[in-house]
């Protein structure tokens, strides 16, 4: 029996000085929410992002290099919808390989970090 009970949340590097272009894609592009980080962690830099039932934190690392493999899976609805608005933002889609019982595909934050993003049918 396992003792984990879920993910409280999702952490994506970005370089210094990144935050205004994470605050553009997560709240302007994705539709999340951006919430106070706590002041000691403020401190860090980076920045936070909630929507239903997910928690995006983007963190200020140095020597940065984005993540080309490793990723965060984010659920969505209307996988078309999200992706027309993607497109609109300058966001490339790469529709995914089939999988069983979802629709998917990948884009890339603006920092370059691998997301994914699946539609269940």
């Amino acid at each position: 029996m396992s003792l984990i009970t879920g993910i409280d949340h999702v952490q994506l590097a970005m370089p210094h000085g990144g935050e205004p272009h994470a605050r553009e894609f997560w709240t302007g592009v994705m539709g999340l929410e951006e919430v106070p980080k706590p002041a000691h962690l403020a401190l860090n830099g980076g920045c936070w992002f909630e929507g239903e039932g997910i928690s995006i934190h983007c963190g200020v690392e140095d020597g940065f290099l984005p993540a080309r493999r490793a990723h965060p899976a984010l659920l969505v609805e209307n996988l078309g919808a999200l992706v027309a608005k993607l497109e609109a933002s300058g966001v490339d889609f790469k529709p995914g390989k089939k999988l069983e019982g979802y629709r998917r595909g990948d884009i890339k934050d603006p920092f370059g970090n691998r997301i994914e993003l699946m539609e269940k049918l």
